[in-house]
């Protein structure tokens, strides 16, 4: 019998709230052990959640930003369990009157067809204490840090849409990509400001029947999240084709031995509403308000690229794949430098060059204006491509602007024709095998020789112009 994955995710991101949910504490990540915390996310006896406006607004701003429908009446409620990350025994959550519903992403599937997967809703819930595990010493012991207890959150919980690991990755590529535009999350999964739960279960192939899920945590990146998923998928195959019945639970992904494992039983407790935290109203105002304070989101912005700067449809994505690199892009271009150009540049020298750097494109010495003016010195065949990317490494390096430091390495190409001739024709004479091979059909050669006409030029000769005389000649 053939198997049909059904995959649904549970997504929370932490908002980047100035304090946390229910208290004026700071919402910092990476300070000392139990720094900032307060009675009220102590949950000491008597100390009553002061909700944040701000959370509310980036909450809504989220939902908005994936297509969602804010409600007008949301509430919180108590949710019930008992772990030690949370001693009083509940956590304030949406379960009943979530803030939003019903919104979508849309990703290119496995068939490199456009798919939509739904979003059921958006709900916000405070954070909960870190546990830390001291394996060291005789007796193994775990300490409880607050710190990012009552840290606001929002949980997006999918629809069970994916077919695939392949669906789930790319959701929460697209996930990532929305949120980080509109600016209330930095959705990290390798800094735990994003973490993501995959329910995956089974069915045969033709069915519309939810058999009994299994639901796996502990993926730190959205690789680890496709591995797990296809590793599940395998295990609760085996167990299908075994007789072996899948039970309902939530098991831990080993990315060490690439593996999941069982954690705990699926625990359901209570959800009963919660007499402290007052309900939420919104307004139409109010949505059309949050709605007006969305940035233009990067579906749209491809489109633009594509229409205002004739950016091919790849260029277009790749361009408006980051909030940051598109408005470096349309900076560059302000310039009066060919988009296409600072497309080409941007995405094969500078981004690369800032990753090897370590350095975010929003915050590095090579500023657009910097780069347009190295790039127009480009277009203007005052440098070759060689001689751009030595000058794009001094921009990083030095305050100079691209011309002083042309000036200064020698590094402006030139285009006398008499010069050019007298290097082609010396390499033509020094490789009559070369020139051999390319009359007798060998395309591969001319590189060879341009090469070396490059080479005898220091470099610095114009290769557009090399290439001519040479096709020139030897065609002659």
């Amino acid at each position: 019998m053939e198997y049909e994955a059904v995959i649904g995710l549970e997504i929370h991101a932490e908002l980047n709230c100035a304090t946390k949910m229910f208290c004026d504490c700071p919402n910092r990540i990476g300070d000392e052990p139990n720094r900032n915390t307060c009675p009220i996310c102590l949950w000491l006896p008597g100390a009553l959640p002061r909700f944040s406006e701000e959370a509310l607004e980036k909450a809504a701003l989220t939902a908005l930003g994936l297509n969602c429908t804010v409600q007008e009446l949301s509430a919180f409620d108590q949710k019930v369990y008992y772990y030690p990350d949370l001693p009083k025994g509940f956590q304030l959550s949406q379960a009943h009157l979530p803030l939003a519903r019903n919104g979508h992403l849309d990703i290119i599937g496995d068939d490199g067809q456009l798919k939509r997967l739904r979003i059921h809703k958006i709900h916000m819930e405070e954070d909960v204490a870190k546990l830390v595990h001291e394996t060291d010493g005789r007796t193994p012991i775990s300490l409880v840090d607050f710190n990012r207890a009552g840290v606001p959150l929002v949980e997006i919980v999918t629809e069970p849409d994916m077919r695939s690991p392949h669906d789930a990755m790319e959701f929460i590529r697209a996930l990532r990509t929305q949120i980080r535009y509109i600016g209330t999350s930095e959705c990290s999964m390798e800094a735990g400001t994003m973490r993501v739960d995959a329910n995956i279960s089974l069915r045969s192939k033709g069915s519309d029947v939810l058999n009994t899920k299994v639901e796996v945590k502990n993926m730190n990146s959205i690789r680890h999240l496709g591995d797990a998923i296809t590793y599940e998928i395998a295990r609760q195959s085996a167990c299908l084709k075994s007789g072996e019945a899948i039970v309902l639970h939530t098991r831990l992904w080993d990315p060490d031995k690439c593996i999941t494992v069982p954690m705990r039983g699926k625990f359901e407790g209570p959800c009963v509403p919660d007499p402290s935290v007052p309900q939420i109203a919104v307004t139409e105002e109010w949505k059309n308000g949050m709605r007006a304070r969305l940035p233009e989101m990067p579906g749209s912005k491809a489109e633009r690229f594509s229409r205002q700067y004739g950016l091919t449809r790849e260029e277009a994505v790749l361009m408006s794949a980051e909030r940051d690199v598109s408005e470096y892009f349309e900076e560059v271009v302000k310039n009066r430098v060919p988009a296409q150009t600072g497309a080409h540049w941007v995405a094969t020298q500078l981004l690369p060059a800032l990753r090897e750097r370590s350095q975010s494109i929003s915050d590095t010495r090579v500023t657009p204006h910097r780069f347009a003016g190295l790039l127009t010195m480009l277009e203007k065949n005052e440098v070759n491509a060689n001689a751009a990317k030595e000058v794009m490494r001094h921009l990083f390096e030095s305050d100079q602007t691209s011309s002083e430091i042309v000036e200064q390495f020698g590094f402006r190409q030139f285009s006398d024709t008499g010069q050019l001739e007298k290097i082609v024709d010396e390499v033509l004479a020094a490789n009559p095998g070369a020139v051999n091979d390319y009359r007798n059909g060998l395309e591969k050669a001319m590189g060879f020789l341009i090469g070396r006409a490059m080479q005898a030029s220091g470099g610095k000769g114009n290769p557009k112009i090399i290439k001519e005389m040479l096709v020139k000649k030897l065609k002659g």
